[in-house]
């Protein structure tokens, strides 16, 4: 499988050694400005930009070149992408983490938000740790585990920071140096606390989970989500 990494930093290098490592080659490896030709690629893996994201993807869709995105800070143009990606019979995936892992998390997530649905004496809040150089808070994994709380309970939405809130999940986010990430969601009464939690030990969780869905992809048309990778049901 011929592969264009669309941004080419930390999680594009990780990648590149998963993919290679699994017998596939890297055809393009584009930093932000790069002019590339994305007709030499079978598909695409975007971990770039906020500001070139919805580019590339729309440049990969346009080509009918599969792309999967891991990019966050564009999704308002996120409904544009999935619209173009039908029009063009194309194929596409967005998701917040590409860890298998963290992709079952955010399914076990859902079934205790149900289960605890009605049990109004517990207080829910979240934690995420990452590395210092993670700019944006909270993160888009921590953002999508809220969700997945807000559709299943009584909740509004969520805010940044500890404070108690029966409204909306408050969501503490801390950076701390060579930290891959953690995450946490609480549930505390007065009589107990139950806590689910996943801890990333490294990177390449994230870059195998990213060449999964990329070999997943090829030859389908359709917007795609990780559930549809792992056959999630």
């Amino acid at each position: 499988m011929k592969i264009a990494l669309l941004g080419y930093g930390r999680m594009g290098k990780e990648i590149e050694k998963i993919a290679i490592s699994r017998g596939h080659e890297i055809v393009i490896r584009k930093d932000v400005d790069d002019i590339i030709d994305i007709n030499l690629a079978d598909v695409a893996i975007d971990f770039s930009v906020p500001s070139s994201a919805f580019d590339n993807i729309t440049n990969c869709i346009n080509n009918n070149v599969p792309v999967i995105s891991g990019t966050t800070g564009w999704l308002d143009k996120y409904d544009e992408a999935v619209n173009l990606c039908i029009e063009k019979n194309s194929a596409f995936i967005y998701a917040s983490n590409y860890s298998l892992g963290v992709n079952i998390f955010f399914e076990l997530n859902k079934q205790l938000a149900k289960m605890m649905s009605n049990l109004e004496d517990y207080n829910i809040s979240m934690e995420e740790i990452h590395h210092t150089k993670k700019l944006d808070a909270p993160s888009g994994t921590a953002i999508t585990l809220a969700k997945g709380v807000i559709e299943n309970t009584t909740k509004g939405g969520w805010e940044l920071g500890d404070k108690t809130s029966k409204e909306n999940i408050p969501i503490v986010a801390k950076r701390i140096p060579d930290v891959p990430g953690t995450h946490t969601v609480w549930y505390d009464s007065e009589v107990d606390s139950i806590e689910i939690k996943h801890t990333a030990h490294n990177r390449k969780g994230f870059a195998l989970g990213a060449v999964v869905a990329a070999e997943w992809i090829v030859g389908k048309e359709g917007v795609f989500s990780m559930k549809d990778v792992l056959n999630i049901r």
